[in-house]
């Protein structure tokens, strides 16, 4: 299918008749018959059928509806940007960064820059460890702000801050918490375990294999603020990065760093053959420093 086909399949499968469809492209009614023909054949597919009046769309349509709106969304961004190029105003900053710093530290540091920076626009999105690559071959993103920087590919990146492992639990269930906690300490807890892969997952495994340590496992989560919704539901302590944490934090939570410290670096990602735009390295020194702040 060509962009326009694309554009009526998208519009027919959220209005659900060709008459609500072309009311919101402002075009005639024939004309999205037509193209939706058009595109039927070109697939080789039945897209929709008719019931009660409305177009019901086939199971092949479904499939392809969520390819199809990834498409729309990133011809949106385009046709934003060249209007803004056209009006002199500034560019996009195409932003995607691991769930635990959309929390708490992105929003704080975009809030700031926009303070100074009213005519960029953010294109922000959250992406695991293993989305990084992707996202950036296939240019849905400009930076990765990432724990890890994958190895043996062709990306750049910079660190812009440190991060700390702690342990967050409910001060009741540890009232009397040193400042800073063993992890031979959490032997008889109930503990929720990181269910990842990645460098922090990595790490923490790392950690309690040199020590020797296992924890009682009562549930496990596959992300940070899933272990800290956990935590608050009183199922027990995690071990998470420090800006989950303080993201996390309410009332009666609490978090403390291990002793030893395990730390590791905040990087922001981008491809050696594509540098982030001029406006992103004023917004990395800002969210360095947010970071520092937390």
């Amino acid at each position: 299918m060509n962009l326009r086909q694309i554009e009526i399949f998208h519009a027919v499968y959220l209005h659900g008749t060709v008459s609500a469809a072309a009311r919101a492209l402002n075009v005639s009614q024939p004309s999205v018959t037509k193209v939706l023909r058009h595109a039927e054949r070109s697939i080789g597919l039945p897209l929709f059928e008719r019931a009660k009046g409305r177009l019901v769309p086939t199971q092949d349509a479904r499939t392809l509806f969520e390819e199809v709106s990834d498409i729309q969304d990133r011809v949106r961004s385009f046709r934003r940007a060249c209007q803004n190029l056209r009006q002199g105003e500034g560019s996009v900053l195409r932003i995607s960064a691991l769930p635990s710093l959309g929390l708490g530290a992105i929003p704080e540091a975009v809030a700031r820059y926009m303070a100074g920076h009213e005519h960029i626009l953010f294109d922000l999105q959250t992406s695991h460890h293993d989305e990084i690559l992707r996202r950036l071959y296939e240019r849905e993103t400009d930076i990765a702000i990432s724990f890890d920087v994958p190895a043996s590919a062709p990306v750049s990146h910079q660190v812009i801050g440190e991060g700390e492992l702690v342990v967050l639990f409910r001060e009741e269930d540890y009232p009397d918490a040193p400042p800073r906690i063993h992890l031979e300490d959490l032997r008889d807890r109930n503990f929720i375990s990181p269910v990842q892969s990645g460098p922090i997952g990595d790490m923490l495994a790392a950690e309690l294999d040199r020590l020797d340590v296992s924890l009682t496992e009562t549930i496990s989560a596959r992300t940070y603020y899933i272990a800290a919704a956990l935590v608050r539901a009183g199922l027990g302590m995690a071990i998470v990065d420090n800006f989950t944490a303080e993201a996390s934090l309410a009332a009666g939570l609490a978090n403390r760093p291990l002793q030893p410290a395990l730390t590791f670096n905040v990087n922001a990602v981008h491809l050696e053959n594509r540098p982030p735009p001029h406006a992103a390295t004023d917004f990395l020194s800002l969210l360095a420093e947010v970071m520092e702040e937390l």
